[in-house]
């Protein structure tokens, strides 16, 4: 028997209790690495599946392990937990309650796709060969939870992983499409704070003083020819100068203005070379003015790289399971940034994007993750049951 027959149909009749999940989930966000609230509603889910499972010391993962007692591959699949620090401004009637957070990027959906696709494959036991990881991960926003969920053991809690799998949805793909590449999908993320330091006095004297104000607009100027310059175009990078502060009034010329934004590329060379010529821009301005400046980097993600081979059998996987045409390859890669890069630096798999697109709305036109209007059709959510459980079911055959 195909071991894709009836997948999605069994998929579709869990879809009732993972769309009230997510609900539940959506309207009460947590942030960070610490959800305690979020990772109890997951162990609840997953209670009376027979699955190992364990919680995390430094943040609130939960890790079940599904073991088949027959020899076979390691599949880890991802599922990210926690919301952003912003308001929802949707009329859904399940909005955020919790003010300054909303779950506008999907990990709502996430976290109820993957509890539900445990208990799928747990119905489906006998069709598998070695041992599922579910992970459930705090802390994708900028936290860092999968570099410490690594760090606590993930990748050797069954043996490490033969393959590894994080889906993501977005309302910028039609619903239920699957979208991924080989190579770059996703961007680093680094972010900058550059502090110009002058000489402060009064607005009617500038020539007493030092103004630092005019070498921060030249700086911010200066950085965005630097990319079309020195960047090569088939190896991009965007850089962002998002928050400019500087002085407390307007006759008091400041002492200090500080410049802070954020780099994104697709590779590790570009973005070496991006932080390079912004420390070199920066100094050779400053100088230039008579002033001095100070460059720091806080190094984010690094570049979210999936396996070419796994790309592409993900591609066929969903195929498979959906049918013709619901799944492409991403022509290009998305600059956001993302933690599961840390795991595809150690085990081959890929990043899949699942299109969640609301009905009645062209995807082009539609509110974007990390938009505080930002709303998914649940409907795409079965297609993202199916493929967690459908990627593991056909690695486990190959055994």
């Amino acid at each position: 028997m195909d071991i894709f027959t009836g997948l999605l149909t069994d998929a579709e009749e869990l879809l009732p209790g993972a769309i009230a999940m997510r609900r539940d989930l959506h309207q009460n966000p947590e942030l960070g690495n610490d959800l305690p609230r979020t990772q109890a509603k997951v162990l609840e889910a997953l209670e009376g599946l027979g699955l190992t499972v364990t919680t995390g010391e430094a943040l609130s993962s939960v890790i079940a392990v599904l073991e088949t007692g027959r020899p076979g591959p390691t599949v880890l699949l991802r599922g990210d937990m926690d919301a952003l620090p912003m308001p929802e401004d949707t009329t859904e009637p399940f909005k955020s309650v919790v003010e300054g957070a909303m779950h506008a990027c999907g990990h709502d959906s996430h976290t109820a796709m993957l509890a539900y696709a445990a208990r799928l494959l747990v119905a489906r036991k006998d069709d598998l060969k070695g041992r599922v990881v579910f992970m459930f991960q705090p802390g994708e926003e900028g936290h860092g939870g999968a570099e410490i969920m690594i760090n606590e053991g993930i990748l050797d809690v069954a043996g490490k992983p033969d393959l590894a799998v994080a889906i993501h949805v977005t309302p910028s793909l039609p619903n239920k499409m699957i979208g991924t590449r080989g190579g770059t999908i996703m961007a680093s993320s680094d972010e900058i704070t550059i502090d110009i330091v002058g000489r402060g006095g009064h607005a009617s004297q500038p020539h007493v003083a030092l103004d630092p104000i005019p070498v921060a607009c030249e700086l911010v100027m200066a950085i965005q020819s630097m990319v079309t310059r020195k960047i090569n175009a088939f190896d991009p990078a965007v850089v962002t100068i998002a928050h400019v502060t500087a002085g407390t009034t307007s006759n008091v010329i400041p002492e200090r203005a500080q410049i802070h934004g954020t780099i994104r590329t697709v590779s590790a060379f570009t973005r070496e070379l991006v932080r390079n010529e912004l420390e070199r821009l920066t100094h050779g301005i400053a100088a230039a003015h008579g002033t001095t400046a100070e460059f720091k980097v806080r190094l984010g993600y690094p570049v979210t790289v999936n396996d070419a081979a796994v790309a592409q059998w993900s591609r066929d996987v969903a195929t498979g399971l959906l049918g013709s045409g619901f799944a492409i390859e991403m022509p290009t890669p998305v600059m956001g940034a993302e933690d599961f890069s840390y795991v595809l630096e150690q085990v081959p798999g890929a990043m899949l994007f699942l299109g969640v697109c609301p009905d009645g709305v062209n995807f082009f036109e539609a509110a974007p993750n990390h938009s505080n209007r930002m709303t998914i059709n649940e409907s795409g959510m079965a297609a993202g049951i199916a493929l967690y459980a459908g990627v593991a079911l056909a690695k486990s055959q190959e055994a």
